[in-house]
Formats: C-alpha cells, sequence, structure tokens
C-alpha cells in the first residue's frame, strides 16, 4: 500500500527480469496502478488499457457483452481481458494466445490472470495458431509487439485474409497498431486502402495516445 501510495509521485518498480523473448519485462508500480512495461513500451495496463478501452467502446460495450468467444492475439499482462470481465462485464469464452511463457507467468502472478475462469491461455506462435485453429470468433483483438516493433506478418494478405475467415457473421477485429514514423504510417495507409470492402467495413482511430493507430473492421454479414 505504501509503495502504491508513492507511486503517484513517482513510479516504483517492484519486478524485473528477462526472457529469451523479451528483452525486458518490469511491473511498476505507477500512478496507483500495476502496470507492465517492456524496455521501450508500455505492455499492458496504464496507457495501453485506455487505448484498448477506447476501441472496445467504438465497437460497442453492449455488442460486446452479448459475444460468445474473443480471441485476443498478444496477452501480455492482460490489462485488455481485465477491461472485457471487469468493465463491459463479459461472461462468455476468451481465448488468448502469446508466445512468451515468461510474461504469462508474470500475469498470473502480479495481475492474477489464472484466477477468471472463463479464459484460456494457450502458449502459442499467433501466426501458427491462427493457421491451427478451427473456431470461429465474435471479435478477435490483434495486440502484438516485440518492444516498439510489429511483426510484419500481421500487415500481409495471407494474414489478413485467414483473420478474416476467422469471425463470425457481424465479427470485429480490433488491430493496435503502433505509428512512429513515415514509413509505418504509409504502412497503415496501404493497409486500409487495400482491404477489399465488399465484406468488411474498415475504419481507423488514429493517434490513440500519440503513437497508436487502432484499426476496426466488421464483417458486414
Amino acid at each position: 500500500m505504501i509503495k502504491k501510495i508513492f507511486s503517484y509521485l513517482y513510479p516504483i518498480k517492484i519486478y524485473q527480469s528477462k526472457s529469451l523473448l523479451s528483452k525486458s519485462i518490469e511491473v511498476t508500480w505507477a500512478n496507483g496502478e500495476l502496470v507492465l512495461d517492456s524496455e521501450n513500451a508500455n505492455y499492458s495496463y496504464g496507457s495501453l488499457q485506455r487505448i484498448l478501452r477506447f476501441g472496445l467502446k467504438k465497437i460497442g460495450f453492449s455488442k460486446i457483452a452479448r459475444m460468445n468467444h474473443i480471441l485476443l492475439l498478444g496477452v501480455a499482462g492482460g490489462s485488455v481481458i481485465k477491461t472485457l470481465v471487469d468493465e463491459i462485464k463479459y461472461k462468455n469464452k476468451i481465448t488468448g494466445v502469446e508466445i512468451d511463457p515468461e510474461i504469462i507467468k508474470v500475469a498470473n502472478t502480479y495481475f492474477k490472470l489464472n484466477e477468471i475462469e472463463s479464459l484460456e491461455i494457450i502458449i502459442d506462435d499467433a501466426f501458427e495458431f491462427v493457421l491451427k485453429t478451427k473456431n470461429k470468433y465474435d471479435l478477435i483483438i490483434i495486440d502484438i509487439f516485440q518492444d516498439t516493433a510489429m511483426p510484419n506478418f500481421l500487415f500481409e494478405t495471407f494474414f489478413v485474409n485467414r483473420i478474416c475467415s476467422l469471425l463470425k457473421s457481424r465479427g470485429c477485429i480490433l488491430f493496435n497498431t503502433m505509428i512512429l514514423n513515415e514509413v509505418q504510417n504509409l504502412r497503415n495507409k496501404k493497409y486500409v486502402s487495400e482491404f477489399y470492402e465488399n465484406q468488411f467495413k474498415i475504419r481507423t482511430l488514429p493517434r490513440v495516445q500519440q503513437h497508436n493507430e487502432l484499426i476496426v473492421i466488421e464483417k458486414v454479414d
């Protein structure tokens, strides 16, 4: 409790480790809440939770609460899961795919993800999981970063087509991207401009928390 109080004055780091996949994993008290960070980016809670909550609001909390199965690609500390369960009161199945088992250990220890009964965590590469799964989903949240970098496969046509094929009718994709330079800005514009809109509606929510741009995709039939 003392650390929580003093965190309003300055951040207090309480845990730090490294894994084979992450340069740095840090848990810090900041402004009265625990946050999970990488070396240069917020991975869960803090600003990231606000970003994804904003995107979920644009989709509609009441719509999400009625969904049956949500897929999260990139779990980290699971802040968006806490938003779904605690704020939206979503009670049905959530499947979370995370490539780094060390991050899940931290999430279970400090953020109690393992206490959420409706949550299934799968340790796997998101690309491999998407190829293998036979399920259909009402909402797919893509939140995959390696520190501040995003894997190229997320923007490739094959992956985009596969992700869209996993959506149920009227299903949605919430894709969190980061734009730090003009190359990444053009990458996002190309992604949106080349999207086939006869089956899908696509829109962007630009410059959420300065560097993040959310892309919302909705299947129309």
